[in-house]
Parts: C-alpha cells; sequence; structure tokens
C-alpha cells in the first residue's frame, strides 16, 4: 500500500480546454506579476522526541489513511501529534512507522503545544481533527493487546475539557474516530463481534499493507457519535463492512462500505461503493464511475457534496469524483490514466492530482500535476520549479491551494501554495534562518494560515505553521510585510535529493493519507 500520490492516479477523460479562465488570469497585480506574502514560521515541536504529525489517519497511524483533515479551528488552534523521547515496546508494529518512539496527541494554542493524553499511562495517542469548539477527536491505545492481531488496540477517542473520553466499539476490539463537526458529532469506525474474513479495518490497516492477516477478524461499522446517543451504527450498503470518514454541520456522514460480501477477480475484495448518511434518511449508495472499488473517499462539504475517487471498469485505473447531491460526476484528467480528488471547499471547488502521462516504468510514483475543478473545468495548477509532478491537497474557502510537487523517483520535494494564479514554493515565502525545508503543505485555514511538514537537516520532521505576514495578520513580531515575486529563486535547498545535507523524508511518511490504495490492483503504467 503507498502514498496517495504514488497509486491514486489512474485512468480519466482527456479534456482539451484548458486554459485559465478570466476569472482566474485577473487575479494576477496588475504589473503582470504575482506577488505573495512572506510568512512567519512557527515550529509546533515535539515532546522529547524526533518528530511531530499532522492528523493521525492522515499522516499514517495504522499504515492508512483518510483524505485532508481540518487540523487547526477558527480560533488558530492546532491538534497533532508527536514524538516523546520514549521507545516504542512494540517494534515490530510501530504506532508512528518511522522513528518508533511513543507518541502523544497535542494542542497547540497561543504558543505552547500541550500533551492530550492517552487512555492508559505510557501507551501513544494521535489527534485527527479538531472542531471549532476545541474538541478533538483521534485514537488512542488502551493498554490492552488485540487477540485477533496480537498487537496494541486502538480506541476512538475524544479530548474535551482536559479529560480523554473512550467512544468505545461495537462489540469488537478496535475503533477509531475520524472527524468531529462543530456541534460535537464525530464519525468513525467500530468493530463489531460478527466474523467477517473481509473486515475493512483489518483488510485495510493490518492485511494489505502489511501482510498481517489474522485468520479470525470481525466486521467494521461505520460510526456516528454524540453526547446524547453515544456510539450509533449508522448501517451498511447491503455488504457486512462500512467506514464513516466525515461528518458535517448538518450531520451529514460520507465513507464507504461493501455492497455484498461476493469477492471480485479483479480486487479479490467484495464491492464497495461511496456513501452520503443522513439521519431519517440512511445511507445513499453515490455508485462508481464503473469498478467495483471506492478507491478514495477524501471529503465532504456542508453542502452535501463529497469527492474521492473511485475504479473504472476493470478495476485498474481510477479517476476522481464528484458527488454534487444529485449525481456523480468524472472529473477527468489531463489525458493520461488516473487521478484522485482529494478536498473540496463550501464553493464546491475541488483539488487534487491528475495524470498528465505517467512517469517513467520503474519509477516510485504514477506521476501527475495538481488540479482544480471549478465551474465544470479542470485547470493545471502547474508545478514548482525543477520538479515534474505535483498533487493539490487542500483549498480553502478563499481559493488558495496548498500542496507538494515531487519527482518520479520521489528524491526530491517542494511544499507549495497556489494563488493569485499562479504556483510558489513556500521554502521562498517563509525565513531563510528558519534552519526547516518545506517538503509538503497540508492544510490552510480560510485566514490563509498554513499546517505544513518540514524537515530539520538531521532529518527529523516537525509539523510547521505558517502565519502570512499580511493585512489580516498585521503587527506580527518576526513579520516581513514586503511582497515576493513568484519568480524569486527558490533557496538552495529546494530539492531534496540524495547525498545532499537535506535528506528526503523518511519511507514510512508515504504510508501517510493512502486511502486504501490496494496492491491487488494494478494500475496501468
Amino acid at each position: 500500500m503507498k502514498s496517495r500520490t504514488f497509486t491514486c492516479i489512474t485512468a480519466m477523460l482527456l479534456l482539451t480546454a484548458l486554459a485559465i479562465p478570466a476569472g482566474l488570469a485577473a487575479q494576477e497585480n496588475q504589473d503582470g506579476n504575482h506577488k505573495h506574502h512572506h510568512y512567519k514560521l512557527i515550529d509546533v515541536g515535539t515532546f522529547g522526541g524526533p518528530s511531530s504529525y499532522l492528523s493521525a489517519l492522515f499522516d499514517g497511524v495504522a499504515g492508512a489513511g483518510f483524505g485532508s483533515a481540518n487540523v487547526m479551528n477558527k480560533n488558530g488552534t492546532f491538534a497533532g501529534w508527536a514524538d516523546t523521547p520514549a521507545q516504542d515496546p512494540f517494534p515490530a508494529f510501530c504506532f508512528d512507522f518511522g522513528d518508533c518512539h511513543v507518541a502523544q496527541a497535542l494542542r497547540w494554542r497561543d504558543g505552547i503545544s500541550t500533551e492530550l493524553g492517552a487512555l492508559a499511562a505510557g501507551w501513544s495517542s494521535a489527534a485527527d481533527w479538531i472542531n471549532n469548539r476545541g474538541e478533538i477527536v483521534g485514537v488512542s491505545q488502551n493498554g490492552v493487546i488485540d487477540p485477533v492481531i496480537g498487537f496494541p488496540e486502538l480506541r476512538a477517542v475524544l479530548w474535551r475539557d482536559g479529560q480523554v473520553i473512550d467512544l468505545g466499539t461495537l462489540g469488537g476490539n478496535q475503533s477509531l474516530a475520524a472527524a468531529i463537526n462543530n456541534h460535537g458529532q464525530v464519525a468513525g469506525l467500530a468493530l463489531s463481534d460478527i466474523p467477517d474474513p473481509f473486515s475493512f479495518y483489518y483488510q485495510f490497516f493490518y492485511c494489505l499493507p502489511f501482510q498481517i492477516c489474522p485468520p479470525n477478524p470481525t466486521a467494521a461499522r461505520a460510526f456516528i457519535w454524540d453526547e446524547k446517543n453515544g456510539l450509533q451504527d449508522i448501517g451498511t450498503l447491503g455488504g457486512p463492512d462500512s467506514l464513516a470518514a466525515f461528518v458535517n454541520d448538518r450531520g451529514q456522514v460520507a465513507g464507504f462500505s461493501y455492497t455484498n460480501s461476493i469477492v471480485n477477480a479483479t480486487s479479490g475484495l467484495p464491492t464497495f461503493h461511496p456513501f452520503l448518511w443522513e439521519k431519517g434518511k440512511g445511507m445513499k449508495d453515490l455508485g462508481t464511475l464503473g469498478g467495483t472499488i471506492a478507491q478514495a473517499v477524501n471529503g465532504l462539504n456542508d453542502r452535501g457534496q463529497v469527492v474521492g475517487s473511485t475504479t473504472m471498469a476493470g478495476d485498474q485505473t481510477h479517476h476522481p469524483f464528484l458527488w454534487d447531491g444529485k449525481r456523480l460526476i468524472d472529473l477527468g484528467t489531463f489525458g493520461g490514466d488516473n487521478g484522485e480528488a482529494d478536498w473540496i471547499n463550501d464553493a464546491g471547488e475541488v483539488v487534487g492530482i491528475a495524470q498528465q502521462t505517467t512517469c517513467p516504468p520503474g519509477s516510485n510514483a504514477g506521476g501527475g500535476h495538481a488540479f482544480l475543478w471549478r465551474h465544470g473545468l479542470l485547470h493545471d495548477l502547474g508545478t514548482t520549479a525543477g520538479l515534474d509532478n505535483s498533487e493539490a491537497v487542500y483549498i480553502s474557502a478563499r481559493g488558495e491551494v496548498v500542496g507538494y510537487s515531487f519527482t518520479c523517483d520521489l528524491s526530491a520535494f517542494d511544499a507549495f501554495l497556489w494563488e493569485n494564479g499562479s504556483i510558489v514554493d513556500l521554502n521562498v515565502l517563509i525565513p531563510s534562518s528558519s534552519g526547516f525545508y518545506l517538503w509538503t503543505a497540508e492544510f490552510i485555514a480560510d485566514n490563509g494560515e498554513i499546517a505544513a511538514l518540514g524537515l530539520l537537516p538531521n532529518g527529523n520532521q516537525h509539523v510547521v505553521l505558517l502565519i502570512p505576514c499580511d493585512e489580516n495578520h498585521r503587527g506580527l513580531e518576526g513579520c516581513d510585510y514586503s511582497m515576493v515575486d513568484a519568480t524569486a529563486e527558490p533557496p538552495a535547498t529546494q530539492t531534496v535529493a540524495p547525498n545532499v545535507s537535506t535528506p528526503m523524508p523518511p519511507v514510512s511518511l508515504w504510508r501517510r493519507n493512502n486511502r486504501f490504495h490496494f496492491p491487488a490492483i494494478r494500475p496501468k503504467d
């Protein structure tokens, strides 16, 4: 199982008209040059260990992930997780999959990172999502070994008012919380006690990525939790398993579910489709683009629109989709085979990655360019200088986009910002004295604040927050309020290549946000 970029790109429709529309082109400055603000960089830090991370299910706890996550709320509070100095007592299946340290969920607020704690002292936890009330959900080890798999159990948890609350299961051993809305409703997955050889949880988090296949797994069910009703099983599309990845402020839940228990020859798994659930209406099957697999469900907005990717007929390629509330729309590609939609804002603007042509045979990546889908047209956002590929991960309400550029051999990466019609390497916009090389940006708030991952010269990774030095953030100490031309030369450490002082991110990080890309499915080269 690989990361979303490196396997997520599959066949789509060739679009012949890709010109930037007048509305985008008009965002250039009057002198014809694209200008960008500098950013103040804040190191979220760690709890004494080497690294810190974004959303647990995004950055790869248990080896798999959903789409992007709201890791910062409107008050500027950030939720993530970070290593402690303690070594993970289970090196065969480390919680952080990289440095193999015990990790703790964290909350950063007003310059201070606070440990949120775990269900059992000395065990690991990680945050996934924060709402505007400051409530945080994620996962925690509970100090118990799952007898089915032989590794520590994970439980869905809610951090609220200084307490960590176990949301429980549906009779099985494990659960996870993926998202929380601004009303305190939580969506996720919980195991039942019903035997199921194709259990979503054990298949996606253990068997397919690591070939650790338990003999007696149990079925997983999508849940919604609230204070009044507790943990509620929201059903399936007819098969034994379902999984909830998002919940919006209308209480709608998006995820995917098996539709039956009949194994397909192309995937080795039963058919599963994306769904949208709503109280009183049940679970709606959103269908696919011709295949049998909901390759990814990556975003849900407050209008009930859903994005991700599904396989095409034959399950060898996949396309990005948008459920617009009435129908499933194939968003297309730039002429290549594959693509995936990564996020959607409340205006219905979608970002992701779409292939033009694939990387050369033997490459570690599928290749492609970041896209913005707006008003029915797919726009190529380009790449940063010197890199052939890019992926757009998140889009704000203002239409600002963040993501990363990369090479086919995965030896070089740049975090990028796209705004005002142009793409810029974020390393150009931060202080040269920061000591960090930004290799990916994963979240941008509606006020322009960005959450990114930065590498230190020793190879450790920290979450960094980027605060724009703009009219909405006046008087920030250490801010450079001059403007930067988009064509400015990037720093010398622009690329992350072998045998240079700035190493590439750990291989374990490619597991982040894999979105269940199955080894049994072989995309066309």
